[in-house]
């Protein structure tokens, strides 16, 4: 029992490798480099490091009364834009809002007596902003530690990088953005500075930007998600071709260009090139090719399996009443 038991498990595994050893042959048979040409043409390259961010006050200013007392008014709403020295809202003391209560209740004339002779104290802006919060209403008590009011400067964009991506970025570097809410709004912007101390996120070490956009539009919001492409080097008007057709042979930088001799088999011979600046898809020609010159690019792909039946498989069982079946693929 022992034997035939080992005997089967041989067999199995003899089974096994028979129909491996096959299956590569197969698939070494029918894949085929083939090529396909296309002409060296002149383009652009961005190379680009891209980051996530959030949009936020450069300077968020809680601005808090002097003395304790009740809002009598506010001047300003959210969103409106104030410069410094500009009068927000007006507060009265405590002991103001108490006398103010009295005397309402022996008749106007007594009320504006007391209006005139004690002044309520004036909030005022501390500098150039706008306003992103208003936190009270007239009316209410108030604390000096209270913030009716929060005032910003202006926006900007605070993004985490990567320590293997910071030693590309400099000062006044352009930077596109691109809010979540509006994805089809590309901001321009510059890089206004980089940390010189770490931040650990997620056991990976990173460091934070500020990017400055150059505008500062209606619709931008503090705490907003934006998206951010770095310029790392942009090229314009320059030869390209795609980075798959360049090889590297005996240490040289190499493409394959069509070959008009009938001799050559393969109908293509190697050229060799100096390449510059690549984004992955697209790299830069420097010398060896000229504008609409043709330049063979790889294309890997299974040939057409002639298998019996008119290209049905052997080994899948026919559909009844189906018939022969046939493909075709267009080029």
């Amino acid at each position: 029992m022992k034997t035939k038991k080992i005997l089967k498990i041989t067999l199995i595994l003899i089974l096994i490798g028979i129909c491996l050893f096959f299956w590569k042959k197969f698939k070494r048979k029918n894949l085929k480099e083939r090529f396909k040409t296309i002409a060296v043409e002149k383009g652009n390259i961005k190379i680009t490091v891209q980051a996530t961010g959030t949009l936020m006050p450069q300077n968020r200013l809680e601005i808090k009364p002097p003395i304790p007392g009740r809002i009598e008014n506010i001047r300003v709403e959210e969103g409106q834009t104030v410069k410094k020295g500009e009068i927000l809202a007006w507060i009265s003391s405590t002991e103001r809002a108490a006398l103010l209560d009295a005397a309402r209740s022996k008749g106007e004339k007594e009320l504006t007596y007391w209006k005139d002779l004690y002044k309520p104290t004036p909030l005022i802006s501390p500098m150039d902003g706008v306003i992103i919060v208003r936190n009270m209403q007239p009316g209410q008590s108030i604390t000096i530690q209270d913030a009716p009011l929060v005032l910003s400067d202006r926006l900007i964009v605070k993004a985490q990088v990567d320590e293997t991506d910071i030693g590309q970025l400099l000062l006044q570097q352009k930077v596109e953005i691109i809010l979540d809410a509006y994805p089809n709004v590309k901001i321009k912007g510059t890089v206004n500075h980089i940390a010189y101390e770490s931040k650990t996120v997620n056991n990976v070490t990173m460091y934070e930007v500020e990017v400055l956009p150059e505008k500062i539009l209606d619709f931008m919001r503090s705490g907003m998600t934006a998206n951010l492409k770095f310029t790392i080097q942009e090229k314009e008007h320059i030869l390209i071709i795609p980075q798959e057709a360049v090889k590297t042979m005996d240490n040289q930088t190499t493409v394959f260009v069509p070959s008009k001799e009938e001799k050559n088999k393969k109908n293509r011979i190697p050229k060799t090139i100096e390449t510059g600046i690549t984004d992955g898809k697209k790299i830069e020609i420097l010398q060896g090719l000229s504008e609409g010159e043709p330049v063979l690019v790889p294309e890997i792909r299974f040939q057409n399996l002639k298998l019996k039946n008119n290209g049905v498989n052997p080994f899948m069982p026919a559909r009844r009443g189906s018939g022969n079946r046939t493909s075709e693929t267009k080029k």
